[in-house]
């Protein structure tokens, strides 16, 4: 008797959970019908009295209303009397997708009478925790905004099961995106998250500055040694006081921007298994190229910090030509008086960058989850991507919107911003590189004075690989 409870307990929870989602999600729209008792009946294998129940439920909410004769129908919210349900949706305080989120939530809530978004702002530094914290502690949030690292910390603190799997099917990988954003979310070789948008680890030069040094458009770079000769015309001393005015490029030690250089000399970080293979002829090469442009050939500033916007706004000052960067990033540069444009990452021995982005992850303990799909669908239906597009430089997942150039602003885009189409077949997400977040920042934090060029890329890689491999040892 007891299991025959439980079993009733949860096909009637989920009855009224699966109904009353679909009218608030509007997948069944105000002044539609819902199903016939008797239908509603055998679908979800309830008695009529359970079923007319949950529908007097439903009523009282002032949901539906109950017309005699035909059945029951769905009201649109009246008077404050209708229920409106509150989905709450987190993002991580440094996004500049802030302002733009916003204004897709009231277009969402102008387009759905049953529900309100409420928008809560994070720290960017511990946002993991924080969400962490949050869901476990049942407080919510019921969506978030999670970037592919991000969704990598969750992946090291084994932390996934948090995440109700959803990947909107108003979003196919194949016909409607990118099928290479999709892998930035995948778990046991399924994506867990919908993709919201992305960008490939690109070169950004100023076109003025190219004009000063003599190098005419169209512009292009296709290996390492015609990065150094063009960095090196953009390289000045303009008051001859021995200071270097201009550089040519700005080199970051970012873990999302050096391994680019890597990528291009086919040399790797760790194998499959997780072992480090940093200690490889390929790293090390590519290593010493980044050293020699800021020690030997001085066409880079030198610094060792591992912050983007270091370049960025040292780009924005036009103090440098040319930076490695991402489409996120470029809207730094939104507002500047700047003239600037976007190329492909040199070629070494193979073609390579980076691929970064961010998805919509669903708190598995959300009791709205219907509700919260439908939204994660609206945010990456036509709607929201065009505003994600008219309003900033980063990537929309959608791909009619992403190759749409009816929906470019000079004041916003680069000329060449369609060159991501380009770069995308051989852009490779972190993930391929079989470190986990940890070992990312261990040997970040261990290439410090390799940067500061106190140690060999050499003895850098080979002391980096003994730590990352070394076993604990076993006390008896």
């Amino acid at each position: 008797m007891l299991r025959r409870k439980d079993d009733f307990t949860v096909r009637y929870q989920r009855f009224k959970d699966d109904l009353r989602g679909e009218i608030l999600s509007g997948t069944i729209k105000p002044d539609e019908f819902i199903l016939p008792e008797n239908t509603l009946s055998e679908k979800y294998e309830l008695s009529r009295v359970s079923v007319r129940k949950v529908l007097a439920e439903l009523v009282e909410e002032g949901l539906i209303e109950k017309i005699s004769g035909k059945g029951n129908r769905v009201i649109a919210p009246q008077n404050g009397l209708a229920v409106k349900e509150t989905i709450k949706l987190a993002w991580f305080s440094s996004s500049y997708e802030i302002d733009i989120v916003r204004e897709i939530i009231k277009k969402y809530e102008a387009s759905q009478p049953f529900a309100n978004v409420e928008l809560t702002i994070i720290s960017e530094a511990g946002y993991i925790d924080t969400l962490v914290h949050m869901i476990e502690s049942g407080e919510g949030p019921d969506v978030f905004m999670v970037s592919d690292s991000q969704y990598r910390q969750l992946l090291d603190i084994n932390k996934t099961e948090l995440l109700h799997p959803y990947l909107s099917d108003h979003l196919n990988p194949e016909t409607d995106s990118y099928p290479q954003i999709f892998d930035l979310f995948k778990y046991d070789g399924q994506t867990i998250m919908t993709p919201f948008l992305f960008s490939p680890v690109v070169i950004c030069y100023n076109e003025a500055l190219f004009e000063k040094a003599g190098i005419k458009e169209p512009f292009s770079i296709a290996n390492w040694q015609e990065l150094l000769e063009t960095a090196k015309q953009c390289t000045m001393d303009q008051d001859g006081d021995n200071r270097i005015d201009h550089f040519g490029f700005c080199f970051s030690s970012s873990q999302h921007r050096w391994p680019v250089f890597m990528l291009q000399n086919e040399g790797s970080m760790a194998a499959e298994d997780g072992s480090c293979t940093i200690n490889n002829p390929g790293t090390i090469e590519a290593l010493q190229f980044c050293l020699d442009l800021m020690y030997k050939d001085q066409v880079s500033p030198i610094y060792s910090h591992g912050s983007e916007f270091l370049a960025e706004t040292i780009f924005v000052k036009e103090r440098v030509a040319m930076i490695l960067t991402t489409y996120y990033f470029m809207n730094e540069f939104r507002g500047s008086s700047i003239r600037w444009n976007v190329s492909a990452v040199p070629k070494q021995r193979t073609e390579g960058t980076l691929l970064l982005g961010g998805g919509l992850g669903i708190n598995k303990h959300s009791n709205r989850i219907k509700l919260v799909q439908s939204f994660v669908d609206y945010m990456v239906n036509e709607e929201a991507q065009t505003l994600i597009k008219q309003m900033g430089c980063t990537i929309p997942a959608r791909k009619q919107v992403a190759e749409n150039d009816n929906l470019l602003n000079p004041q916003i885009h680069p000329k060449d911003y369609n060159i991501f189409k380009e770069i995308l077949p051989y852009a490779k997400p972190l993930v391929d590189l079989h470190l986990s977040i940890s070992q990312m920042e261990r040997i970040r934090d261990e290439m410090q004075l390799m940067w500061m060029n106190i140690e060999s890329p050499e003895d850098a890689c080979e002391r980096i690989a003994e730590l990352i491999n070394e076993k604990p040892a076993i006390h008896s």
